[in-house]
């Protein structure tokens, strides 16, 4: 790329891509009233209009085209791991079977305490079992009002069975407990490290919120409440069928046969019965967020444009839906409920039949048949179980899917930029033959070509829809290249046209991209900005409490802090002037429309502000200002 020089000090140049991908250039004049209309500018080249073009463009597309672009830093990548937790890297996750194997393997003896709090739960169970079976026999025995002596080993053998209980519970529940909440702060930070590694294109807020909140916690239900209980109740149920079968073979084959139907066939019904309404919550608990989200975001709009009502309704509308699915599904698990406490019912009196012609025969005697009859009354728990265990997996399932959906979802993009420690190098930012475009929307621009040195700027103008933020979102590693190449040297900064504000106070969102700001450097930053506010004023959810123009120069005061202070390795420096030298350190600062709802005099002061506070940066400037335009040294005009 050549630069032609107007009369002024600054270079000034518009580059357009020509219809075979060259860049053609041409003297712009900077007349206001020009710049105002790019499209007057154009002449006769390739794109007319912003809608034309992006239709043009799209079209051009191929719908299976692959992202094959690079992005290239210069200089050693900071990696920021995650704090206090050490992530074995995975392939896909693919099912919650296979994500509940990476967990526990993450967690530290996952699989041996799994292994403890299952022992631990079929010891509490036994121990209400054998409780029951010696109750029942100390009862049935000091009915023949022997001599207190031949009672002391059953009553002593009540105290040891009915303390160990709560003991073995209570163990039980210490480390199941444990090892859930473990298994849940690695699950959650693994979301949380996807997330960050990637843009969240396409994702509505609210439901991704439920799914690294309440989802998340499905992992602990699926521990506590369906391995856990299953697997002891099992253990329990075997012991009990072998310890009755060496007293009565007949009563042992009623017991097992009854804990088939509550353990497997109830249960197997009630999901199936049930599956519909129990897989339907979970994603009505995500929408339902987000409407709600939106009501809560929206509501001044919406009184003013006396839609409140219809929006509610919207938001009512959803949470009908939901609270019949949970109607549906509790109805059910009753049901699933009487069929179990009919099964323990089939267990007791069957082994009162067998057992009571058992004792008519003269094969046991009448302290064994009370043993029978009234140990299965303590499988009642055990039975209960089976049921909870298979509603509760049906809906974690749900929930665990949603959660391996954003585990393996594919990347889009970087995430957060990656940020080049100084290496000496100058910055500089270079696009080789880029092409762009949002994933899943089609070809936005193609074969572009630019290069920006160290203490350059350039104006990057357009219609609004030509790509313009798209290119700006390729740059820092947001969404990736369908093909070329964008490299840079230093940091990548971002002047967002709606930035983000943040629930705090006003130093505090200066400081968000410098940690190690001081006081004095905040309030510096806030005054290049034009921002006349005190450091320490809380502002309200998205900037509520101040301005469009106040938010925005909140956002630059971000940018100008930053680059004046802000290194990875967490000390601070001094903004270094940039003379006759391409050695000078700096940043790469991307500004999109930085004097949007800015007064003429305002945004003059800022650009004098931030050009002298950022003379070694390569400067990428996104704007529709004409004024702006004459600050930069070269005008990059996309058609």
């Amino acid at each position: 790329m050549t630069n032609r020089h107007t009369e002024g000090a600054r270079p000034t140049t518009s580059t357009t891509p020509s219809s075979t991908g060259a860049v053609s250039e041409r003297p712009v004049d900077m007349e206001p009233h020009d710049t105002q209309h790019p499209s007057t500018r154009r002449g006769a080249g390739p794109m007319t209009n912003s809608t034309d073009a992006g239709s043009r463009s799209r079209t051009e597309m191929h719908q299976g085209e692959q992202h094959t672009g690079q992005i290239k830093r210069t200089g050693q990548l900071m990696s920021h791991p995650s704090p206090g937790v050490e992530l074995a890297e995975t392939g896909p996750v693919r099912t919650p079977r296979n994500l509940l194997r990476i967990l526990l393997a993450d967690v530290k003896h996952g699989r041996w305490l799994l292994v403890l709090s299952t022992l631990l739960a079929a010891c509490a169970s036994g121990a209400s079992v054998a409780l029951m079976g010696v109750s029942a026999w100390l009862l049935s025995r000091a009915a023949e009002m022997p001599p207190v002596l031949y009672l002391e080993a059953a009553a002593v053998g009540v105290r040891f069975f009915g303390i160990s209980r709560g003991v073995f519970r209570y163990a039980e529940r210490l480390v199941g407990h444990d090892l859930a909440l473990r298994m849940q702060g690695v699950l959650r930070m693994r979301s949380y490290d996807k997330l960050s590694g990637t843009t969240l294109v396409g994702r509505r807020r609210g439901d991704l919120l439920v799914r690294v909140t309440a989802d998340v916690e499905a992992i602990l239900d699926v521990v506590v409440r369906v391995l856990v209980p299953t697997c002891a109740a099992s253990l329990a149920i075997i012991g009990t069928t072998a310890l009755l079968a060496r007293f009565s073979p007949a009563s042992a084959a009623w017991l097992l046969g009854s804990a088939l139907l509550a353990g497997v066939v109830i249960p197997w019904l009630t999901q199936v019965a049930s599956q519909r309404a129990d897989g339907s919550t979970v994603p009505l608990r995500g929408e339902l967020a987000n409407r709600t989200r939106e009501l809560a975001h929206a509501a001044p709009d919406l009184v003013a444009l006396n839609a409140a009502d219809h929006q509610m309704e919207r938001v009512l509308e959803v949470d009908a839906k939901l609270r019949d699915a949970e109607r549906r599904a509790a109805w059910v698990r009753g049901l699933g409920t009487a069929g179990q406490i009919l099964a323990a019912g089939v267990a007791v009196v069957s082994a009162l039949l067998v057992g009571g012609q058992a004792v008519a025969d003269g094969r046991i005697g009448g302290r064994i048949l009370a043993v029978l009859v009234l140990t299965p009354l303590a499988l009642h728990e055990v039975f209960g179980s089976f049921n909870a265990a298979a509603q509760t997996f049906t809906r974690a399932r749900t929930a665990l899917n949603r959660i391996v959906e954003i585990l393996d979802a594919p990347t889009v993009g970087v995430g957060d930029s990656p940020t080049a420690e100084s290496t000496g190098q100058s910055p500089s930012l270079e696009l080789t033959d880029l092409t762009v475009g949002w994933p899943d929307s089609g070809l936005v621009q193609r074969h572009l070509d630019l290069q920006i040195h160290p203490g350059e700027s350039v104006a990057l103008v357009g219609p609004s829809g030509i790509g313009k933020t798209t290119i700006a979102a390729t740059i820092m590693g947001l969404i990736p290249p369908m093909s070329g190449q964008v490299h840079t040297t230093g940091r990548v900064r971002y002047l967002a046209q709606n930035a983000h504000v943040f629930t705090t106070s006003i130093a505090e969102n200066v400081r968000i991209g410098a940690r190690q700001a001081s006081d004095e450097e905040v309030v510096t930053a806030l005054q290049r900005a034009g921002l006349d506010l005190p450091p320490d004023r809380l502002v309200g959810e998205d900037g509520a409490t101040i301005s469009g123009g106040e938010a925005q120069r909140l956002a630059l005061a971000r940018v100008l802090v930053s680059h004046a202070t802000s290194t990875d390795d967490g000390e601070t420096h001094e903004p270094t002037p940039v003379p006759d030298t391409n050695t000078a350190p700096g940043d790469v600062l991307i500004l999109d429309e930085p004097t949007e709802h800015l007064d003429v005099e305002t945004s003059e002061a800022l650009m004098d502000d931030l050009w002298a506070t950022t003379p070694g940066a390569a400067k990428l400037v996104i704007t529709h200002d004409p004024l702006v335009m004459k600050r930069c040294d070269r005008v990059w005009e996309l058609g």
